[in-house]
């Protein structure tokens, strides 16, 4: 009797069964990200993702990109713990590390964060006072530098700007290009990230003091290990020629480790945060 087709037989059976015993491969893990909507999800989709990319092949993790329609839509969402990671104003970051309780991963080393007033190129406005009783475009109510500072600043010299909330930094920029408004705030990364045509139209009124910049934190929910991993990554970008290109993308200066007092200058202002409302 030829028993070799009945030993294929049962090696196969054994590999079979052998297969269906041996665990899945496990899934790396999946982290939801949120970046502020300064600038059009479209474009902070394709500026993010690849640092993300890169970020999730060195801890192996799955880092996905997500915004909001707007800043107050995007507060919404961390005030509820939606995302895993973000990176938020300064305002923003000592609000959520209250509550829900986001933690300091990174932050840049070298650049503070100024916020500017911004006007066209040919406006016959040369100092702030001037805008009473103007139009003044603002990203939205919690922008810390590029809409909350403005606003001290133009209380605290009697000047009474008609106020118009327009969603992103860009939305500021084109509409102050465009005429729609006498000026608008922002601040001097995006500033950066505009188009030199579209910068070439506009000029800088006025400037902030220096404060610390945005954060890179995580939600308390994520597993000590993938914190330090996120950290050393992040801090370790400028040390390798993809780690600094990824920088140059995203206009952001070499990082360094934060700890949360970085964040008591945004303290000290004594700014009371006002959540925006339920839609």
């Amino acid at each position: 009797m030829n028993t070799k087709p009945l030993n294929r037989l049962a090696s196969w059976i054994f590999l079979a069964l052998a297969c269906a015993a041996a665990p899945a491969p496990r899934a790396a893990p999946l982290l939801r990200v949120g970046v502020v909507p300064q600038q059009s999800a479209l474009s902070l989709a394709q500026a993010w993702g690849p640092l993300l990319q890169y970020l999730g092949a060195q801890c192996a993790m799955e880092l996905r990109f997500e915004t909001a329609p707007d800043i107050p839509a995007f507060e919404q969402r961390v005030a509820a713990g939606s995302y895993d990671l973000v990176y938020v104003n300064p305002l923003h970051y000592v609000q959520f590390h209250e509550k829900p309780g986001y933690l300091p991963l990174a932050r840049e080393k070298d650049r503070k964060l100024v916020g500017l007033i911004v006007v066209r190129g040919d406006s016959p406005v040369t100092e702030v006072r001037q805008l009473d009783g103007m139009d003044l475009a603002l990203p939205a109510p919690e922008a810390f530098a590029a809409s909350v500072l403005p606003r001290i600043e133009l209380e605290n010299m009697g000047v009474r700007a008609r106020i118009h909330y327009v969603g992103s930094h860009d939305s500021v920029y084109l509409g102050v290009a465009q005429g729609l408004f006498a000026a608008g705030g922002g601040i001097n990364r995006t500033w950066q990230q505009q188009p030199e045509a579209l910068r070439g139209k506009l000029r800088i009124l006025w400037q902030t003091p220096p404060y610390t910049p945005h954060a890179f934190a995580a939600h308390p929910r994520l597993p000590a290990a993938q914190k330090r991993c996120l950290q050393r990554e992040l801090v370790g970008l400028s040390e390798q020629p993809e780690g600094q290109r990824l920088l140059r993308q995203l206009q952001l200066t070499p990082l360094t480790e934060a700890q949360d007092s970085d964040w008591n200058d945004i303290r000290r202002l004594k700014l009371r945060y006002q959540p925006p409302v339920e839609r």
